[in-house]
Order: structure tokens, then C-alpha cells, then sequence
């Protein structure tokens, strides 16, 4: 099965533009009808708010909606529903909840501010890439440990445990069809000190840009 893109986890995100204030939400779902009660959910949390817009994104049957609930056609659910396909983030559903400030925004100004509350409530989620991975334990020495550790980021791979010991035991996921390069190398690199131990298949989601941290 081919890898795909989901986010990392639920997240809110929050500006203020020309004194509209814009909240965005984001959820990782697996249907329709999820996606549609995190929507009913922002609708009565924020009950009196002008607009909450939205969009998400099913892998299964690809399917993509998306609401400009009152605001100009094509400024709100559209430029939320972007951010997610330039991504290609699928599973996903993201509610903006305006609250409107006074000053009018013009379409282009929604556009914008609607693309970036997306974006930010996807920044503040993560992003996680589902697959096939082979989980692998290294055995190492202190010495090399940094080494193995550039080695796993190199192949596209990920830490999952470290055991301190006399010596280092290292659990990590790597992809599939790179496992057997990655364990051929560090036993070559290593003049054969270094034999990985296969630990089994695992499909699942794995963060892949951790969230954005906002100081």
C-alpha cells in the first residue's frame, strides 16, 4: 500500500486580522461522518461567531468538501481545503471560526486569512506519514551511536526507544523497501560489529514534520 499524509493530532490555531479574530481547528478522522460532527461541534461551541467554514479530506473513495458557510463564494472552504491538497495531507477535517471585527477583509483578504488559519492549525497538528515499516533493533556501542542515529535519519527512518545500557540498544522503524540497504550498511560502516535484528512489519502513522512550536 502507498504511503499517504494524515495530521499528528488535534490542534487549534488562533490570529487576529483587521480585528476579526479567525480559530482554527483540525482533527484527523476516517469518515464522513466524523468529519461532519467535529463540524456540528464548532458550530455549537462557538454558536456566535459570523462564519465557521470548513473542509476535509477522505482518502477512501477521495473524497473533499467544503463550506464558505456565508462568506463570499470561494474565500473560505476552498482556500482551507488548499492547504490540505498542497500538502496532500488526507483524513483530515479543519473548521475556521470567525469572529468578525468590523473591518471588511475584501476577498482577497479572506482568502488569505482563511488559507492561513489552515495552515496553522495543520502546523500546530503535525503531520504524520502512514506506511509500511520494519521494526529494527541496533545493537551499538556509545561511540557509534550518533553515527547510527544519522543513519536512521538518512534511510528515512525514526527512532521509537533507546535503552542505556553497558552498550546502546536502539528500536527504530524504517521503510520497507529501504530496511535491507539500511542494515547492509551499518554492518559494512561498522567492519561487521553492528548486526541489525529484524523485529517485524508495522502500517502505521509515524510523525514525519513534527508540530510547529510557537514561542
Amino acid at each position: 500500500m502507498a504511503e499517504y499524509y494524515v495530521p499528528t493530532k488535534i490542534a487549534e490555531a488562533e490570529f487576529v486580522e483587521k480585528r476579526s479574530r479567525f480559530i482554527g481547528n483540525i482533527w484527523p478522522v476516517e469518515s464522513e461522518e466524523e468529519a461532519r460532527a467535529h463540524i456540528e461541534e464548532m458550530r455549537k461551541k462557538h454558536y456566535d461567531s459570523r462564519h465557521n467554514c470548513w473542509a476535509y479530506r477522505l482518502r477512501e473513495g477521495g473524497i473533499e468538501r467544503y463550506s464558505d458557510d456565508g462568506e463570499p463564494q470561494g474565500t473560505a472552504g476552498q482556500p482551507i481545503l488548499n492547504v490540505f491538497q498542497r500538502e496532500e495531507v488526507w483524513n483530515v477535517v479543519c473548521v475556521v471560526t470567525r469572529y468578525f471585527g468590523g473591518i471588511l477583509l475584501g476577498a482577497g483578504g479572506l482568502t488569505r486569512a482563511y488559507g492561513r488559519s489552515a495552515k496553522d492549525a495543520l502546523g500546530a497538528s503535525g503531520i504524520s506519514v502512514v506506511r509500511r515499516w520494519v521494526a529494527l533493533e541496533v545493537p551499538c556501542t556509545y561511540a557509534q551511536f550518533d553515527e547510527v542515529r544519522r543513519e536512521v535519519l538518512q534511510h528515512g527512518g525514526v527512532e521509537e526507544h533507546v535503552d542505556y545500557g553497558a552498550d546502546i540498544l536502539l528500536s527504530v522503524l524504517v521503510p520497507e523497501e529501504r530496511s535491507a540497504q539500511f542494515a547492509a550498511h551499518l554492518l559494512d560502516a561498522s567492519a561487521g560489529t553492528i548486526e541489525v535484528l529484524e523485529n517485524g512489519e508495522q502500517f502505521k502513522a509515524v510523525p514525519w514534520r513534527p508540530p510547529e512550536r510557537k514561542d
